[in-house]
């Protein structure tokens, strides 16, 4: 391969316009090439990310800090380098922003070095196709939507449906038996909840095998735009260089889009439709096709992906769709039922849930429960209008089936556990499995619904007392 000239020393610049988080550099020499970091201020804590070049003597960057105190002709420091992140051993349990400065209050990491967060995907020749199922814990998941190890799968949900929740759970059951790493990325979200998750990792003893990345709400849009790739670079280290698994959440997905049309919109590019930058689509799977499966190790990532205004549509959810093994998606209309988790299972889907890969059994009860559960919302019109005892008897027993399904797969949650007053609980594929084959057999026809809400394995039910079911509300108003 032709190797490139070794590029000359780095000229300083001086600053020709601000324009908030836009900032024009001018360099009498040579023009910095796209992407490389610049820094301006007395400390040089003004960080700059060079995003186009204008013509031969100046370029167009977005600031990636604060750009107050930046005034016109101060001088700009090329560092030669596009913005880095910390990898090594020394990285593991602490707690980094975009720039990879340690914010935890701690001294900064030792036995660490820095790597460029703008890498190449993994050839595809290098990749692994190889499918195994990764637990959960979670009935309504490993049931319906099995997630893949070393796959992408996605929580899917408009605001305040319990995606965080749901990812803070899955964090609690999978970290403690994860014989990996495990990367936290905060894109945009709320300092509270990074605070509070950081205090609750520590507590449950799993911090040791976690590093947590963030780029807040209270960030520039450049920061936020960046700090998926520095996570990511993180995760890299750990599959490439210590050959480990890596379990990558992100919280969440959306705000990495949102940044990326701020930045889009900063820079004076034409939206497209809805707004949204023309390059979604690139910017997306520079950053998706890097989590990927090779012969050394897997980074499984789970990412939550806020839908605006409950619109599935929306482009920023259609072009997340394509890149996951699976989507799960979260009702609003099961959330206000109080049917937490609030998991959609006909509208979710998986790539795993097929006979080949979990079983002949599981895929045929899967979708036993499935047809059972679409079957009882075409009956609900009619339930609606005429009443529950204008069903056939078979329809009836459809729907008795279904509500029992609803409430088995609902589960209590250790992280909501001082909010709910329910101690939670993590149940295996084999008793969820059972649980809802016995109720489709109609073994717990005689129990009441509520004895199967907010349990864990279905022998929880029969200490229940069993007395004469009632109508549910809406039925008996029906009628």
């Amino acid at each position: 391969m032709p190797v490139s000239p070794p590029r000359p020393s780095p000229q300083p610049g001086r600053v020709t316009a601000i324009r908030g988080s836009v900032v024009d550099v001018r360099f009498e020499t040579q023009l910095p090439p796209i992407r490389t970091l610049l820094l301006a201020g007395e400390r040089g804590e003004i960080a700059l990310e060079v995003m186009a070049q204008l013509d031969a003597w100046r370029v167009r960057c977005v600031a990636l800090t604060s750009t107050q105190g930046l005034a016109r002709h101060m001088p700009v420091r090329d560092t030669g380098e596009p913005l880095q992140a910390p990898v090594g051993p020394g990285i593991v349990s602490r707690m980094f922003d975009v720039f990879g400065q340690a914010i935890d209050r701690l001294p900064p990491p030792s036995n660490v070095q820095p790597r460029s967060v703008h890498r190449a995907p993994p050839p595809l020749g290098s990749q692994s196709t190889r499918s195994v199922v990764f637990e959960t814990g979670i009935k309504a998941i490993d049931v319906l939507l099995p997630l893949e190890t070393g796959g992408k799968a996605g929580l899917f949900g408009g605001a305040g449906v319990g995606k965080t929740v749901l990812l803070t759970e899955l964090i609690h059951n999978m970290v403690g038996h994860h014989d990996g790493v495990s990367i936290f990325c905060g894109i945009g979200e709320r300092c509270r909840e990074g605070e509070e998750l950081y205090h609750d990792m520590r507590e449950a003893g799993v911090l040791p095998n976690m590093v947590m990345v963030f780029g807040q709400m209270n960030e520039p849009p450049g920061a936020r735009f960046r700090v998926g790739h520095a996570a990511l670079t993180m995760a890299e280290y750990f599959r490439d260089d210590e050959h480990r698994d890596v379990l990558l959440l992100v919280d969440n997905i959306f705000r990495f889009i949102q940044a990326g049309s701020e930045v889009s919109g900063l820079m004076g590019q034409m939206p497209s439709r809805l707004g949204y930058q023309p390059t979604m689509g690139t910017e997306l799977s520079e950053l998706e096709e890097r989590i990927a499966n090779t012969a050394t190790g897997a980074i499984t990532s789970i990412q939550a992906v806020y839908v605006p205004a409950d619109d599935f549509t929306d482009p920023a959810a259609v072009h997340t769709f394509s890149h996951l093994s699976a989507s799960i998606v979260l009702s609003r209309k099961r959330a206000s039922e109080g049917l937490y988790p609030a998991i959609d299972p006909l509208q979710s889907n998986s790539k795993m849930a097929t006979p080949g890969i979990v079983g002949a059994e599981h895929y045929r009860l899967a979708q036993e429960i499935r047809r059972t559960l679409a079957q009882y919302a075409e009956l609900k019109d009619i339930i609606a209008m005429l009443g529950l005892e204008q069903l056939s008897s078979e329809d009836r027993k459809v729907v008795a089936r279904a509500r029992r399904l609803e409430r088995f797969l609902t589960q209590p949650f250790f992280t909501t556990e001082q909010f709910t007053g329910i101690a939670g609980k993590t149940v295996g594929l084999k008793d969820a499995l059972d649980g809802c084959e016995r109720i489709l057999r109609d073994e717990f026809k005689d129990h009441p619904e509520s004895a199967l809400y907010m349990i864990g394995r279905i022998a929880e039910a029969k200490g229940q007392p069993v007395t004469v079911q009632a109508l549910p509300a809406e039925d008996a108003h029906a009628a």
